[in-house]
């Protein structure tokens, strides 16, 4: 599965950074998902206080 983020909606806030499991995510200005560390377990996307991440 591919992890989506939008880019334009992120407010680098680190909530999906804090709640992934494996370390598949750094923020910056924005948020970025390492796809081959990824084990798409939503947590991210539970996290995420804007919903700007879809898997």
């Amino acid at each position: 599965m591919v992890v989506e983020i939008d880019e334009e909606g992120c407010i680098a806030c680190g909530q999906c950074e804090e709640e992934c499991p494996v370390d598949a995510i750094e923020v910056n200005d924005v948020a970025v998902v390492d796809e081959d560390a990824c084990i798409d377990c939503g947590n991210c996307v539970d996290a995420c206080p804007v919903d700007v991440i879809k898997i």
